[in-house]
C-alpha cells in the first residue's frame, strides 16, 4: 500500500506555509505567489462567460477552441508556430501539463536531467512517473549558468530528457541563446526531449528583447515541450490553467495522458485565460514595472546584511536566492532537518515570524541557500528586512 507514494513529499515551499501558519503576525517571503489581484479585464471576461452560461459544461479536451487560436496567435508573434488544433494543449496550470508530459514520454526506469537549483515539485512530479531525476548543478560563480559539458557526463542510455526551468526558480537566471542551443546539440546527438517551463517569460529586469525559446527553432519541434501558464503573469494562481505546445507526434500522446488525469483545464478558467491573452498586456507591464522595483528593493536590503548573504541579482521572476555566509547561529533547541538551509529557515521562522524557503529543497546546490519571493508588496518586504535586521544587530 502507498508504494508509488513513498519516496513522495509535500513540497518544502508547502511544509514551511503550513508551519509560518501557527505564527499569528508571520510575513512570509516564501511561497511565489503574486501580491496583486487578477486584472480587471480578465474578471470581466470570467463574468461575461458565467452571464451567458458557457461554464457549466467540459470544454473539448485539449481546451476551447477560442482560446487555443488565441495562443497560436500569441506564439506566432513570438517566432513559434504551431498549430491550434493538433499542437496546443490547454492545461490545468503547468504541473499538469508537466505530469502528462512525463507520463506520455517516459517508461518507468528512465532518467529525467534537471539543472539545479530549481523549482522544487519537478522532483516529485518525476518520481511519480516512476523516472530518477539526475541532478546537474548550475555555476553560481558565472551567475547560475549552464556548464554543458556536466550535462554530458550525466547522460546515460536511460535518460529520456533534460528538464528545465527558463526563466529559472529559484535564482531568477534567464539562460543565453548560445547555452540552449549547446542543450540541442546534446539532444539531437543523444536522442533526447527538451522540456522547457517558461512560466516567468514575462518578467525581464536587465533586457528589452523577449526570451528566446528553444521552440523557435523549426528543426528541434520533435524534441521541444514548452509549457506556460497563467498564473504568475496574470496574477491567477488560483485560476489553475496553462498550456503545452509540441509537435502533432508529441502532442497527441500528452493528449491521451491530459484527458485521462483531468479531461480538460476548468472551462471558467480557460475563459479567465482568454481575458488575459486579450486584455492583459498593459497589467503585465505594469506587475513587471512593479516587480524590477521590488527587487532593487530587496537587493538593497540584502547589501545591507552582508555579513550574512551574498547573491546573484535575479534577471527574471520574483526571487532571489542568497547564500548564508554567517554559519555561526545556535541551533541546538530546534526540531529540523539535518540540513543546514532547513535549520536557518527554521530558526529565522521562531525568532523573526518571517518565513523563507530553504534552499536544499531545490536540490543539492541548493544548500547553504534560502529562496526569498519579492511577488510580496515593498510594505512586506521591508516589514520583513527590519525584523531580520533586528537579529542580525544592524
Amino acid at each position: 500500500m502507498f508504494e508509488r507514494t513513498k519516496d513522495l513529499r509535500l513540497s518544502v515551499i508547502k511544509q514551511m506555509e503550513l508551519r509560518a501558519s501557527k505564527f499569528p503576525d508571520v510575513i512570509s517571503l516564501a511561497q511565489g505567489v503574486p501580491s496583486f489581484d487578477t486584472p480587471s479585464g480578465i474578471k470581466r471576461r470570467v463574468e461575461l462567460a458565467l452571464k451567458n452560461g458557457v461554464v457549466s459544461k467540459y470544454s473539448l479536451s485539449p481546451g476551447l477552441s477560442e482560446l487555443r487560436e488565441l495562443i497560436e496567435v500569441k506564439l506566432a508573434e513570438d517566432n513559434m508556430f504551431y498549430d491550434f488544433e493538433k499542437e496546443i494543449i490547454v492545461t490545468a496550470g503547468s504541473i499538469e501539463g508537466i505530469t502528462a508530459t512525463l507520463l506520455a514520454i517516459t517508461n518507468s526506469g528512465d532518467e529525467i536531467i534537471i539543472p539545479e537549483p530549481t523549482y522544487t515539485s519537478y522532483r516529485e512530479v518525476i518520481v511519480l512517473c516512476g523516472c530518477t531525476p539526475v541532478f546537474v548543478g548550475l555555476n553560481e560563480e558565472k551567475d547560475w549558468s549552464f556548464e554543458l559539458e556536466k550535462f554530458e557526463k550525466a547522460i546515460t542510455p536511460k535518460t529520456k530528457a533534460i528538464f528545465y526551468c527558463n526563466p529559472n526558480n529559484p535564482t531568477g537566471t534567464i539562460y543565453s541563446k548560445q547555452q540552449l542551443l549547446g542543450l540541442a546539440e546534446l539532444a539531437k546527438k543523444h536522442n533526447l526531449f527538451l522540456i522547457s517551463d517558461e512560466v516567468y517569460k514575462d518578467f525581464t529586469f536587465a533586457r528589452k528583447e523577449k526570451i528566446f525559446s528553444l521552440a523557435e527553432v523549426p528543426e528541434l519541434r520533435k524534441r521541444v515541450i514548452r509549457l506556460f501558464s497563467f498564473s504568475k503573469s496574470y496574477a491567477m494562481t488560483g485560476y489553475r490553467v496553462g498550456y503545452l505546445h509540441c509537435d502533432e507526434s508529441v502532442a497527441c500522446e500528452i493528449l491521451k495522458v491530459h484527458d485521462s488525469l483531468v479531461t480538460c483545464a476548468p472551462v471558467i478558467s480557460q475563459y479567465g485565460a482568454m481575458g488575459a491573452l486579450e486584455m492583459a498586456e498593459k497589467d503585465v507591464i505594469f506587475f513587471n514595472e512593479q516587480y524590477l522595483k521590488r527587487r532593487d528593493l530587496i537587493c538593497a536590503r540584502l547589501d545591507k546584511l552582508k555579513h550574512v548573504f551574498s547573491y546573484v541579482r535575479p534577471e527574471s521572476a520574483y526571487y532571489v536566492f542568497p547564500k548564508i555566509i554567517k554559519k555561526d547561529f545556535d541551533f541546538s533547541s530546534l526540531e529540523a532537518p539535518e540540513s543546514f538551509s532547513f535549520k536557518f529557515a527554521f530558526w529565522l521562522l521562531e525568532k523573526t515570524q518571517v518565513a523563507v524557503v530553504p534552499g536544499v529543497a531545490f536540490g543539492p546546490s541548493g544548500e547553504d541557500h534560502i529562496r526569498l519571493s519579492f511577488g510580496r508588496t515593498e510594505h512586506d518586504i521591508n516589514r520583513a528586512f527590519d525584523r531580520m535586521e533586528k537579529i542580525f544587530k544592524i
